[in-house]
């Protein structure tokens, strides 16, 4: 706690009457707020006194040159028990969701309530005093490590993905998982560790795709006081914070190659060797590597170590993405509306047939981990005791626009010259042009559909801002649940 037992807030927010509210707010529980209009001040707040002395951070992600999952990054990598809150609208709430994957505490929905803002406050504060505080990442509400019995699929592909895991589990090697992003690469490495005879030990996930290149060797190995600016205190390393244990590399192929070498040497002599230090350190730690590139294919085109990848790919486990099992889709569907309940405003929901439906109909790009957000989203605005397909009104449009984009519809007047690309119509059957609002809205669902739902890349391709985006979507109609 900050000096005198006054905590000690950072916000990271460039509006002066949000600044304010929420200052006035906080202060009302003994509060002290101090401000970051952007990350760069933020970031060198962070190496100042008062950043030594934070009690927690509270972004405001509606600034799209804030970026929530960036910040908290650098944040986890100097201060990893750091408390981090993100504040978002309504619209933006998967993006909180997954500013909460990559870190966050928690987040609030604008407009902010004063209670709901005290309460997440105090709960940091108890979870900084190591108390049992509600407050946890959704990744880690959502991610209890599950035994290969109790993970849900019976698809042959992901049987066999589970068969070789289980195997792996009772082995000491190494285990390298390939699969797309959200494919439950990290539920398989829990099984895995979970079955394995250092259960009892801990296992530590690093997201090596979210440490900025330059912090990313002191976040693995560790570093000494003074090893270089900024380290004003000694820091272990995850390789050290894991032994007798095992460590969980995430995107390993966004390790950079240097630091790679040091991997290599771990995994031959099982010595790490943290920044500034002079002698290294033994360390007996279990790997489990995953990546959704295939890893072989870097090797060949230089961007991994051929010595290292055979390191890690003693055993080799892929998993399918969901589009190829969507057999499993109704059993997952429903496991994960039960998981969802256990937290805290979120009722128990059931799912019409209608509805597991409409989702088996669906590619799935981001996997597992998109169905469970849509699940959330739709959890969280329904007000009846199922999901119904009325729920999932942005999965109906895009599988809608997939039509669309596989059959172009026939050419009117014969010359196809009143459709725009992908079958837009621009003319009215009497042959007068449509009105500017229809076809802007047509436009938008098309974009939303051709770059599934992700709504800053429509954003960025329809050239406008996201919150230009969501206006739009509101003033024309156009769900945007996702």
């Amino acid at each position: 706690m900050a000096l005198n037992g006054t905590p000690l807030l950072l916000l990271i927010d460039d509006e002066p009457a949000q600044k304010r509210l929420i200052s006035a707010i906080a202060a009302r529980s003994g509060w002290r707020t101090i401000f970051a209009s952007d990350a760069s001040i933020a970031r060198a707040t962070l190496g100042t006194r008062d950043g030594m002395q934070l009690d927690a951070v509270l972004i405001d992600q509606w600034n799209p040159q804030i970026r929530p999952v960036e910040i908290l990054a650098q944040i986890r990598a100097q201060r990893p028990s750091l408390p981090v809150l993100v504040l978002t609208s309504q619209n933006n709430v998967l993006d909180a969701v997954e500013a909460m994957r990559a870190g966050a505490t928690d987040y609030l929905v604008k407009p902010i309530a004063p209670d709901r803002l005290l309460a997440a406050l105090d709960a940091t504060l108890d979870k900084c005093d190591n108390k049992t505080g509600e407050l946890r990442p959704l990744s880690e509400k959502l991610s209890a490590p599950l035994a290969f019995n109790e993970i849900v699929g019976s698809a042959p592909q992901f049987l066999a993905a589970l068969a070789i895991a289980a195997k792996a589990a009772r082995a000491r090697v190494p285990v390298l998982i390939e699969g797309e992003s959200g494919v439950g690469k990290e539920v398989i490495a829990q099984a895995i560790h979970a079955a394995s005879p250092r259960h009892r030990n801990r296992m530590i996930a690093v997201n090596c795709g979210a440490i900025p290149a330059n912090l990313v060797e002191s976040e693995l190995f560790g570093h000494e006081r003074g090893a270089f600016t900024g380290a004003f205190e000694r820091q272990i390393g995850k390789f050290a914070d894991a032994d007798m244990g095992t460590i969980f590399l995430d995107e390993i192929s966004e390790m950079p190659l240097e630091t790679q070498v040091k991997l290599l040497r771990i995994l031959q002599d099982g010595e790490v060797q943290p920044l500034g230090a002079r002698i290294p350190t033994r360390v007996d730690v279990r790997v489990i590597a995953a990546t959704n590139k295939v890893l072989e294919k870097e090797v060949a085109e230089g961007r991994f170590r051929e010595d290292l990848y055979y390191r890690l790919n003693v055993m080799h486990v892929s998993v399918p993405p969901l589009r190829d099992r969507k057999s499993d889709i109704p059993a997952l569907a429903r496991h994960l509306l039960t998981r969802l309940s256990d937290q805290p405003g979120i009722r128990s929901l059931g799912i019409t047939s209608e509805a597991l439906s409409l989702l088996m109909q669906h590619d799935w790009p981001g996997n597992v981990r998109q169905l469970q957000n849509v699940l959330f989203r739709a959890s969280v605005l329904c007000d009846g005791d199922a999901l119904t397909p009325q729920d999932f009104p942005q999965i109906a449009a895009q599988i809608e626009m997939q039509h669309i984009e596989k059959v172009q519809p026939p050419a009117r007047h014969g010359n196809g010259a009143h459709e725009g690309a992908g079958g837009i119509t621009l003319f009215e059957d009497d042959g007068h042009i449509r009105q500017l609002a229809d076809i802007e809205a047509d436009v938008i669902r098309l974009a939303i559909g051709h770059y599934r739902g992700r709504m800053t890349e429509v954003a960025r391709r329809l050239g406008i801002g996201r919150s230009t985006l969501y206006r739009k979507l509101s003033e024309l109609g156009i769900d945007n649940a996702a």
